[in-house]
């Protein structure tokens, strides 16, 4: 097949890891008979540096045009002023608007030769295999926000139409897997929860009878992810919960470096990235994880391009380099050595031959 893919390095690590993937991705067309063509443009910080803008109309027409957008990571102390009226996560947050993915999948498994790099127990990391389905334009990242010299707010706000369209899709994934889905919310204090659970009671009674439904709070949810996390099948909340109980979850992985991420709408085009920041103490260095990345060109492949095959392949290369010993600098454990992000990355590509 032919598929055009741009590329958003982006800042600090951003760049190098996302190389990586390009590597991958390279071999797979090679070996299965496809041409993806790339462009390459900027987002973040280095747009900020080059044109005023952390997203750039060139940037904007490229991702629209993709039939999939890869990126590395946005941010850093360079910019970091959170006073400043341009930063370059408004880059990111202006992109899910233009491509219209309002539901972020962030996979959650182990592998069992990393347990020792979780602060977790190995028992307790047994058999965990989780999706958490973060709702990605609303809430509270997207209100209306004010600011004076004594005072500041930001709304959340959410329509039903938000929270089907969310908990819909939610629960479609977990009807191809274990059939369960817990909804969290904060229902206790905030009329957001309260409609957020309205909603998603109605709609699995209604449309999805079958699923077995929990409801946890968020306080509840973040410790039950500790407690309990192979429990947990399909987890679906609200953006900025979403965001800080995945970051949670990488944990139970060991690493951020490990966990990839798919922000999906009503069409195939996608916008795929690893869930950790641009880390730019160590940009350059070649020292960075390039698994997250390399596993979200694997749900690049799966959910924008169709390719389920070519998407399983490059999940198990990645498994098959950590089963046989590869390890980077942020998932050795005690005794072990570690590899460059180069040779991570050409380990997971000799398992793709």
């Amino acid at each position: 097949m032919e598929a055009l893919i741009t590329l958003l390095p982006g800042d600090g690590i951003g760049p190098d890891v996302t190389a990586c993937a390009r590597q991958v991705l390279d071999v797979i067309a090679e070996q299965h008979g496809h041409n993806f063509e790339y462009r390459e443009e900027l987002i973040g910080g280095a747009a900020i540096d080059a044109h005023g803008d952390p997203l750039p109309p060139a940037t904007q027409e490229s991702c629209a045009a993709a039939d999939a957008v890869l990126l590395g990571a946005v941010g850093g102390p360079k910019w970091s002023d959170p006073n400043a009226k341009i930063r370059p996560e408004q880059g990111l947050l202006k992109l899910r608007s233009v491509l219209g993915v309002y539901a972020n999948i962030r996979p959650v498994k182990i592998y069992n030769e990393l347990a020792g790099t979780s602060p977790l127990k190995p028992e307790v990391l047994q058999g965990v295999d989780m999706l958490v389905i973060r709702e990605l334009t609303g809430g509270i990242y997207f209100g209306k926000k004010t600011r004076t010299d004594t005072s500041a707010s930001d709304l959340c706000e959410y329509t039903v139409g938000e929270v089907e369209r969310i908990v819909r899709f939610a629960a479609m994934l977990a009807a191809g897997r274990r059939g369960k889905l817990c909804s969290v919310d904060k229902a206790n204090v905030l009329e957001t929860s309260r409609l957020w659970r309205d909603v998603t009671d109605r709609l699995i009674a209604d449309e999805f009878p079958s699923i077995e439904l929990e409801t946890l709070l968020v306080d509840a949810a973040a410790m039950h992810l500790l407690s309990r996390p192979s429990d947990f099948d399909v987890i679906v909340t609200e953006n900025m919960f979403g965001d800080i109980l995945t970051d949670e979850a990488s944990m139970l992985a060991g690493s951020l470096g490990m966990l990839p991420s798919a922000s999906l709408g009503d069409s195939k085009a996608g916008l795929y990235e690893p869930i950790h920041g641009s880390a730019p103490d160590i940009a350059g260095k070649d020292i960075a994880n390039p698994c997250a990345t390399i596993a979200s060109a694997a749900l690049l492949l799966r959910h924008s391009l169709g390719l389920e095959s070519e998407a399983s392949a490059v999940e198990a290369a990645i498994a098959g380099a950590i089963a046989g010993g590869a390890r980077t600098a942020d998932i050795v454990a005690a005794g072990e050595s570690h590899i460059s992000t180069t040779d991570m990355t050409a380990e997971i590509i000799s398992c793709l031959s």
